[in-house]
């Protein structure tokens, strides 16, 4: 619980002094420009050492995959050993994903922003284009087993502080957070409004009241955990996240524990 709003004062370096390592970029384009550096470096890096490479990936934020498509195909960097989990989608209730068309569709949008965007001949397999659905929870429990863990998670963090869509849960231990698996869940009414200001205008009704998200059981198997902010509100959760105690009810403070995680931000929100 919050006590005192004197965390909102740290800005500039400042902010680089917290228990998660806050990364400050020039502005929001280079933010993820450097995520999705990250990204082919890590690829190119486990090809040459005849590794395959397992990441977690966001459809918010998206800025990155323009850059990461770029590099790919400009580099040549083949994607033939690499396997994308998608954090989350949207459902229309507790039994049905959302389909493809919907306009809120990640896994349309990820091959529109992404897969679509690279050459077929450097493309992983469809079965290595993993989106989080009813029937294959399992699965990805699996594919992260043989993997000995997931290379990096990238994603962003929520207006609730939930990291892929893991909303606070009223009651429940950070034991008990820490070991949630992929599972469907009721998305809280704070993040229905912020999601709707970007795509129907502030009106949250239109928005789908439920998803399946990864667990942080998954986002914890990561060796590193990469999240990057570029909204003015970011402003307090990531302070949030880094500078006040650990509280369950703002999940994305629980990774402070966690030996590798990082967030990336631009300089206007260090302001």
């Amino acid at each position: 619980m919050i006590v005192s709003n004197e965390f909102l004062k740290i800005k500039g370096n400042d902010l680089t002094k917290g228990k998660i390592k806050i990364d400050i970029y020039k502005d929001k384009e280079k933010t993820f420009e450097e995520m999705a550096n990250l990204m082919v470096d890590t690829i190119i890096e486990n090809n040459k050492n005849n590794k395959k490479t397992l990441f977690i990936v966001p459809l918010g934020p998206v800025g990155q995959y323009k850059y990461f498509a770029k590099r790919v195909n400009e580099e040549k960097v083949s994607l033939k050993n690499v396997t994308f989990i998608n954090m989350d989608e949207y459902m229309e209730d507790e039994n049905t994903v959302v389909d493809i068309t919907h306009p809120l569709s990640f896994e349309r949008q990820m091959y529109e922003l992404c897969y679509n965007k690279i050459d077929k001949e450097l493309l992983m397999d469809k079965s290595q284009r993993i989106f989080p659905n009813l029937e294959n929870k399992d699965l990805i429990t699996k594919v992260i087993e043989e993997h000995n863990g997931v290379d990096i998670c990238f994603g962003g963090i929520g207006i609730t502080g939930h990291v892929a869509f893991n909303e606070p849960i009223e009651g429940i231990s950070e034991s008990e957070f820490k070991n949630l698996s992929t599972r469907v869940l009721k998305i809280a009414k704070e993040t229905l409004v912020v999601n709707s200001m970007d795509d129907f205008d502030g009106c949250y009704e239109l928005v789908p009241k439920y998803a399946i998200t990864i667990g942080f059981k998954e986002i914890l198997s990561s060796k590193k955990i990469r999240l990057y902010c570029f909204r003015n509100w970011h402003k307090s959760v990531v302070k949030r996240a880094s500078f006040l105690p650990k509280d369950v009810n703002f999940p994305v403070s629980l990774l402070q524990d966690h030996e590798d995680t990082r967030i990336g931000i631009s300089e206007e929100l260090a302001e």
